[in-house]
């Protein structure tokens, strides 16, 4: 195609960010869908990502990890054009309509209608770079290229001779920094120059380049005490500041953790309570005193301690060669190994060791679970008064303890659990609306509920963990 037929098709230009808002308004009014996948932003993040469209403003997306910043910029692209169309052979998208480069000027002078144009899709418009203090103004920006220079026999102060950086290359597309205060101060002063006032510095040659490019940072809070800054200047020049935030319910969290976690293997079994369990562990987790609240704890812990438990329940019927099986309360214990590089420990977390830190916050989970269904100890305990935990208490104290193996088949698992006749009075009288595919994982629970209430004792040994009368224990160590 040529710049003459072009102008015969009616063209005219815009700039990316009338682009977005166009397209913008056009889902709004069509009722299409806006930012596929973004689960539980819906009243809070969302609105405020449509109104900074609206206003065409560069927008900085501040949040802890793992709160899906970098996929709602990533996610922009949809707002854009399927395609547009670029001078042919530009380093930098020109526009036809609208050239800025020395080379897409001169070949319009020198072709006129007959200059060549290509389409570029929506899909190559999306330019990233991981804000790291090693970053120079070359990656960015640019430099002057010498050996052009030499062979062009032309001045270094000559446009011809740059080398773009990555911004003017992203000219007409969205450019995303992530973790900004990471960039160097002097990196971002050269940033401001280009969002205010379209200049480019290169070496100390300055060029009007009114290049038109939508800026999207995102940035950690930890970031502004522990490693670096946004520049007052810079932060000035960001249209819109959003803050993100993390899953604000269990149902929010599950349905992320769906959607993004590898699907389950068939023939096993995930009951509800599994997975609520599971996203508890991520919500116990931001509230430890062991955890690190400012780092923040990412929804990749609940996505990869899934993972890790439905590949521990997998590992297990490969073993027995069972075509059908449930999630277990164990396969879940021994999940720690997909929470302890998740969450950053303060000093008295790090004393007592990752793995502890995380067995934990499992427990916590799991007591959190426990007291929804089930009598709390803690108001039952008064002096000479019975509670509905006591004949299970006389059961361990009167039998041997029970084992349960990290890798037993479902029958041996559900014998050693039926061998507790407390265990289905308790289900019975407090939780009767429990399911049947679900009796054996709360009868998991209640157990480890009391070990969680210092009411029973589990030992583990190997891939055996067991569960016995708490004094008859302690007795049993004295002998």
């Amino acid at each position: 195609m040529t710049l003459g037929a072009l102008k015969s098709a009616g063209y005219e230009y815009q700039s990316i960010k009338d682009e977005l808002r166009k397209n913008l308004i056009y889902r709004i009014q069509n009722d299409k869908p806006l930012f596929e996948g973004i689960i539980g932003y819906e009243h809070s993040v969302i609105p405020q990502l449509k109104r900074a469209i609206l206003s065409k403003h560069n927008i900085n997306l501040l949040g802890l990890r793992g709160q899906a910043k970098t996929r709602i910029a990533r996610l922009m692209t949809e707002l854009l054009d399927e395609e547009i169309p670029v001078i042919k052979g530009s380093p930098i998208n020109d526009d036809p309509l609208k050239p800025i480069s020395k080379y897409a000027v001169e070949l319009i002078r020198d072709k006129g209608d007959d200059t060549p144009i290509e389409w570029l899709h929506r899909s190559e418009r999306f330019y990233e770079k991981l804000a790291t203090p090693d970053v120079s103004v070359a990656d960015l920006i640019g430099d002057i290229d010498p050996i052009k220079a030499a062979n062009l026999k032309l001045s270094y102060a000559d446009e011809e001779v740059i080398h773009y950086g990555m911004v003017p290359r992203a000219n007409r597309c969205l450019f995303v920094i992530n973790e900004l205060p990471d960039l160097q101060a002097r990196i971002q002063v050269g940033l401001f120059s280009i969002l205010q006032e379209g200049e480019v510095q290169i070496r100390g040659f300055k060029l009007k380049m009114p290049l038109d490019v939508s800026f999207v940072f995102t940035a950690n809070p930890e970031d502004y005490t522990n490693r670096g800054s946004i520049v007052t200047p810079l932060k000035d020049r960001i249209g819109s500041q959003i803050l993100t935030h993390y899953p604000k319910s269990i149902e929010i969290a599950k349905e992320i953790t769906r959607q993004e976690a590898k699907p389950a293997i068939e023939g096993l079994h995930i009951s509800e309570a599994a997975r609520d369990l599971i996203e508890s562990i991520g919500f116990e987790a931001r509230k430890s005193e062991y955890v690190d609240a400012k780092s923040g704890v990412s929804a990749r812990l609940s996505i990869s301690a899934f993972e890790n438990a439905i590949s521990g329940a997998e590992l297990r019927m490969l073993q027995n060669n069972e075509s059908e099986s449930s999630l277990r309360v164990l396969d879940i214990m021994n999940s720690s190994s997909a929470i302890t590089g998740k969450v950053e420990l303060v000093y008295e977390g790090e004393q007592e060791g990752a793995d502890f830190v995380a067995q934990e916050l499992i427990k916590k989970a799991v007591l959190h679970l426990f007291e929804q269904h089930f009598p709390k100890i803690d108001k039952l305990e008064k002096k000479g008064v019975a509670t509905p935990y006591d004949g299970l208490y006389t059961w361990f104290f009167e039998n041997d303890p029970i084992e349960l193996l990290d890798d037993a088949p479902d029958d041996f698992y559900k014998s050693e659990l039926d061998r507790i006749q407390p265990l289905d009075e308790l289900l019975r009288n407090h939780y009767p609306d429990c399911r049947e595919e679900e009796r054996y994982f709360f009868k998991e629970i209640i157990l480890w509920g009391l070990v969680a209430k210092d009411k029973l004792n589990s030992s583990r040994l190997d891939d055996k963990t067991s569960f016995n009368d708490l004094y008859n224990s302690y007795f049993s160590g004295l002998e």
